[in-house]
C-alpha cells in the first residue's frame, strides 16, 4: 500500500517540530535514551532523601501550636505518660490481691520508663485501676513504638491471671499508627499498579500495549516520591506521599490514555503509524497541557492553607504531575514510535479499517442532544439526590475516629472513659507565667466540667505549667467547647500571658484552620479552574456553565460520600480535613475531562456546528474519558487500604464523583446544556471554519482509496 501523502493540517510550527523530533526514526530513540539517562540521573542523586514526618494538624501560629513550642523549654521535655488501664476479665471490681499484683508490676514497667512509675489509680466504681508510666518518647512514632513494645511485652509476661491490661495515651497511639503504616504505602503501591494494569488491559485489549503506559508512569511515580521527599526537606514540608503517589499514577494513566486513543484513531487514517503518532501529541498536547495547568495552579493555591499537611500537599503534588506530565508527553511517544503500530496486537488498527469504535456512544449523545430537556432534568436530578446527603453531615473526628484500624490503644480509652473521667487520657495543658499561676488556677477551676488542675513543673524563666484534667471525652462538642471556655478565663488576665494547648486544644485550632482553608482556598480553585477554560475555549458562556455544572457535580460527590462514610461504614463525621480536598480534587481533576470532552467538541463544532460538533465529540472522547474517569477512581478508591480514615473518606468521596462526573456530567448534562444553548454557548467567541484542515470524512475516503 503506497504511503499517503504528508498530513496538511500539520503547520511548520514549535508544536510539529517536537511531534516530528519525538516520533521520527532516530529522534525517538534520541529522546527515549535522553529521558531514561535524566530519570536514571535523577533516582541516584535523590535517593535516600525523606521528607519529614507529617505531625502537625493545627496552624503553626495557633495557640494550641505556641503552648507545643512552649512546652518544650521545660525540663524533659521530651517525657510523656503512658497509661496502663487494668480491669477483671469478668467485669468484676478488682480486689486487694488483684491491686497488689498491679503494684508488683511497677519494677518491671521502671525498666523502660524515664521516671518512677506511679499507681495503682482505683476508679470510683472499683472496676478499673490506672497505672501511669513517664516514658522518653522518641523523635519519630516508629521510635517510640519501641518502648510501647516492650512495655506490652513486659505486661503480658508479668500481669496478674485474672487480670486485663491495655496500654494507651499519647506516646502509644503514636506507636500503633506507625504499626498500622507498616508496609502501607507498599500495598498501596502494588494495590494502584494492579488497578491500573488490570484497567488498561481491559481498555487496550492488548496483552503488550499496557505495559509501554505503565512502565513510563511507574518511573514517574517512582522520581516524583524522591523530588517530592528532597522538597520537603529543603523547606520543611508535611505531606502524605500516599495522595501524590496516587495523583501520579491517576493523572499520568488520564493523558496516557487520551494519547493513545488518538494514536490509534489516527493509525486508522494513515499507513505511517511514526505521522499519526506525531498527529495524535500534536492533537492531545494542548488538552493534556490544559489539563495538567488546571489540577497544578489548583493544587498551588494550598500553599495559602494554614494547616501544614494540606499546605505542604500543595507544592509536593504539583510537583508530582509535572513528572508525570514531562513523563508522558517526551518519554511515552518516543517508547510507543519505537515499538510501532504492532503495539497494539492483536487488534492492530490499520488504514481503511471499519471504525466500530464509538457506536453506543454516538446513539447515547444523538438521544441526548435529541432530548436535551429530559437528560438536563434527569442528571439534575440524580445530582440533587446525592447532594442530599450532607443533611445531617457534621465534620471533624476525635482521635479514635480518626483511625480506621483496631487498636489497643483505642480499645483503652473506651475502657478508661467507662470507669474514670473521660479527659483523663487526654489532659489539658496550660502555660502561664509563673506569678500569676494561683490566679490562672483559680480562674481555671471556675470553668464548667473540670475534675482537677495544678503545677506540674516550672522553667526557671518565670513559666509555670499546670496540666488540667476535664470530665468529657476528648474531642466531643462539649470538650471542645470547655477549651474556648477556658482560653476566655485564662485571657482575662492579661499579666499572665496564659495559654491553652493539648489535644482537645489542637484539635480545636485544627477544625477552625480547616474551615477557614476551606472558605479562602475553594473560590480561588473555581477561579483557576475558569481562567484555564477562559484562555482554551475563548468564551465567556463555556467556561461559566461548566464551572457551574462542576460545582454541582462536586458537591453531589461530597454529599454521597459523607452518606456513605456515616450509613455504611459507621463514621459518625468527616474528618476536618475532607471537604477542602475533596473539593479541590474532585473540581481539578473534573475540569480534567470537561477539557478532554469540550476541547475536542469545538474543534468538531467549526465544521458541523455546536450540536453535531458535540455528538462527534463524545463519540470520540467518550470510550477514553469512560476509562480515564474509572482510572482515576479506582487508583483513589485504593487509599483505602490505608489506615487513616481521612484518607479512605477521600477515596471515597473523589471516587464517587469521577464516576459520576464521568458517566453523568460528561455523557448527559453537559451535551444536553450545549444544545440547548447551541452556538450562543462560544458567546463572545465565533467559530470559524479551520483553514486548510483535512476534516476526517476526507481523510477516511483517502485512507480507504488506498
Amino acid at each position: 500500500m503506497p504511503a499517503l501523502p504528508a498530513h496538511p493540517s500539520v503547520p511548520s510550527s514549535a508544536r510539529s517540530r517536537i511531534a516530528t523530533s519525538l516520533t521520527s526514526r532516530r529522534g525517538a530513540w534520541v529522546w527515549l535514551g535522553a529521558g531514561l539517562l535524566v530519570i536514571v540521573a535523577l533516582f541516584g542523586l535523590l535517593t535516600g532523601t525523606t521528607a519529614a514526618a507529617q505531625s502537625s494538624q493545627a496552624p503553626v501560629d495557633s495557640e494550641s501550636a505556641r503552648v507545643s513550642e512552649l512546652l518544650e523549654q521545660f525540663p524533659n521535655a521530651d517525657r510523656q505518660s503512658v497509661l496502663v488501664v487494668a480491669s477483671r476479665a469478668d467485669s468484676a471490681a478488682l480486689t486487694s490481691a488483684d491491686l497488689d499484683g498491679l503494684t508488683a508490676l511497677l519494677p518491671a514497667l521502671d525498666t523502660h520508663a524515664d521516671a518512677p512509675s506511679s499507681g495503682p489509680i482505683l476508679s470510683d466504681d472499683g472496676q478499673a485501676a490506672l497505672i501511669v508510666t513517664p516514658i522518653a518518647v522518641g523523635d519519630t512514632n516508629a521510635a517510640t513504638a519501641t518502648t510501647i513494645d516492650a512495655i506490652r511485652a513486659e505486661l503480658a509476661d508479668h500481669t496478674p491471671d485474672g487480670i486485663v491490661t491495655q496500654v494507651t495515651g499519647g506516646p502509644a497511639f503514636g506507636a500503633d499508627i506507625a504499626a498500622a503504616f507498616d508496609g502501607a504505602d507498599f500495598t498501596l503501591l502494588l494495590v494502584t499498579i494492579v488497578i491500573v494494569a488490570l484497567l488498561l488491559i481491559v481498555t487496550y485489549r492488548s496483552p503488550v500495549l499496557w505495559l509501554v503506559p505503565l512502565l513510563v508512569i511507574a518511573l514517574a511515580d517512582g522520581l516524583a516520591g524522591r523530588a517530592t521527599a528532597a522538597a520537603g526537606a529543603a523547606l520543611g514540608l508535611q505531606f502524605d506521599a500516599g495522595i501524590i503517589s496516587v495523583l501520579v499514577f491517576g493523572a499520568g494513566t488520564n493523558y496516557a490514555l487520551l494519547l493513545i486513543s488518538r494514536y490509534r484513531e489516527e493509525l486508522q487514517l494513515t499507513a505511517d503509524h511514526r505521522r499519526a503518532l506525531s498527529t495524535a501529541w500534536q492533537r492531545t498536547v494542548g488538552a493534556i497541557l490544559a489539563s495538567n495547568l488546571t489540577v497544578v495552579l489548583a493544587l498551588l493555591t494550598l500553599v495559602l492553607a494554614v494547616i501544614p499537611g494540606t499546605h505542604g500537599l500543595g507544592v509536593s503534588s504539583a510537583m508530582g504531575l509535572i513528572i508525570a506530565l514531562a513523563a508522558v508527553l517526551f518519554v511515552l511517544p518516543p517508547f510507543l514510535a519505537v515499538c510501532g503500530r504492532r503495539i497494539f496486537w492483536p487488534f492492530v488498527p490499520r488504514p481503511g479499517q471499519a471504525r466500530r469504535q464509538g457506536r453506543m456512544w454516538r446513539a447515547l449523545a444523538t438521544r441526548v442532544v435529541g432530548r436535551p430537556v429530559v437528560s438536563l432534568v434527569g442528571g439534575a436530578m440524580l445530582l440533587g439526590i446525592m447532594a442530599a446527603g450532607l443533611l445531617g453531615t457534621t465534620v471533624g473526628l476525635d482521635q479514635a475516629g480518626r483511625f480506621r484500624v483496631a487498636s489497643e490503644s483505642a480499645a483503652a480509652l473506651d475502657t478508661v472513659a467507662a470507669h474514670f473521667p473521660a479527659g483523663e487520657t487526654q489532659p489539658i495543658w496550660v502555660v502561664t507565667a509563673t506569678d500569676q499561676a494561683d490566679e490562672v488556677l483559680a480562674a481555671i477551676e471556675e470553668v464548667d466540667g473540670i475534675v482537677r488542675a495544678h503545677p506540674v513543673a516550672a522553667d526557671g524563666d518565670g513559666l509555670t505549667k499546670l496540666m488540667v484534667t476535664s470530665e468529657y471525652a476528648p474531642s466531643t462538642p462539649d470538650s471542645l467547647a470547655q477549651i474556648t471556655a477556658l482560653r476566655d478565663a485564662v485571657h482575662a488576665i492579661p499579666e499572665a500571658n496564659a495559654v491553652v494547648g493539648g489535644g482537645v486544644a489542637t484539635d480545636l485550632d485544627a477544625r477552625s484552620g480547616n474551615a477557614r482553608d476551606l472558605w479562602i482556598i475553594a473560590p480561588l480553585i473555581l477561579a483557576v479552574s475558569f481562567l484555564v477554560l477562559l484562555i482554551l475555549l475563548r468564551s465567556i458562556v463555556a467556561p461559566v456553565v461548566l464551572l457551574v455544572i462542576n460545582l454541582a457535580s462536586s458537591v453531589a460527590a461530597i454529599g454521597a460520600g459523607a452518606w456513605l462514610s456515616r450509613v455504611v461504614f459507621g463514621q459518625p463525621a468527616l474528618d476536618a480535613q475532607v471537604p477542602l480536598l475533596a473539593f479541590l480534587f474532585l473540581v481539578a481533576l473534573g475540569i480534567d475531562y470537561t477539557i478532554f470532552l469540550v476541547h475536542r467538541a469545538r474543534t468538531e463544532a467549526k465544521r458541523l456546528g455546536t450540536r453535531a460538533g458535540m455528538v462527534e465529540a463524545v463519540t470520540h472522547t467518550g470510550s477514553v474519558i469512560t476509562s480515564a474517569g474509572l482510572v482515576l477512581a479506582a487508583v483513589f478508591a485504593a487509599l483505602g487500604v490505608l489506615p487513616l480514615v481521612v484518607l479512605g473518606q477521600l477515596g471515597l468521596i473523589v471516587g464517587i464523583g469521577v464516576i459520576v462526573d464521568t458517566l453523568v456530567v460528561r455523557t448527559v448534562i453537559v451535551p444536553a446544556v450545549f444544545s440547548l444553548l447551541g452556538d450562543r454557548i462560544w458567546w463572545p467567541g465565533r467559530l470559524t471554519a479551520q483553514q486548510g484542515e483535512l476534516t476526517d470524512e476526507p481523510r477516511q475516503r483517502t485512507a480507504a482509496a488506498h
